[in-house]
């Protein structure tokens, strides 16, 4: 079964220019020809510098001129400074703030606490000096209150160990003993 072709559809097989398809797919073949374009110069390119005329830097910045100011040095009223550059005069700079000093007592309090795993006596001196790191703290106003903690609570809780240590080796030590003089 053959079916009729479409109104607007040329056959490809005919050799007259109507069958040729259209330039624009979006137009019909019923739509008038589109005119031809002019082989002139394009009209999108760069006009050509003439030896006159030199050709400008892109890159270069934009000229800007510092104007004459009153003796005041202050600028005239109603002026407003360019785009992109800051009003002249300037203002002041603020730079930002000194940083704060550490609590030298809250770093030897961590360092302390830390050193309690290996000798028993330093963790309980290091949490001592975090209390008194933290109270300097809030006083002078410097930094280091989380080192002051740290050293705090480590030294408390190797503190507490070494004191359940101690604790189970005297019970071991009497448990011992208590066995010991039965058997004789």
């Amino acid at each position: 079964m053959t079916y009729p072709p479409p109104s607007e559809w040329q056959d490809p097989a005919r050799s007259d220019p109507s069958s040729a398809p259209p330039l624009d797919p979006t137009r019909s073949m019923a739509d008038p020809p589109v005119p031809a374009q002019s082989t002139g110069s394009d009209p999108y390119a760069p006009a050509q510098p003439t030896p006159e005329q030199p050709v400008a830097d892109p890159y270069a910045a934009p000229a800007y001129t510092v104007p004459a100011y009153p003796a005041s040095g202050h600028p005239p009223a109603g002026y407003a400074a360019p785009a992109g550059y800051p009003p002249p005069g300037g203002y002041p700079v603020y730079p930002y703030p000194p940083a704060r000093p550490t609590n030298s007592l809250a770093l030897v309090s961590l360092i302390l606490s830390v050193l309690g795993v290996t000798s028993c006596i330093t963790a309980p001196i290091g949490a001592i000096l975090g209390h008194v790191a933290r109270r300097q703290i809030r006083e002078r106003g410097e930094d280091g209150d989380g080192l002051a903690k740290a050293g705090i609570i480590v030294g408390w809780v190797l503190t507490g160990l070494i004191g359940l240590a101690i604790v189970a080796y005297v019970l071991f030590i009497v448990f011992m003993v208590s066995q010991t003089s039965s058997t004789y």
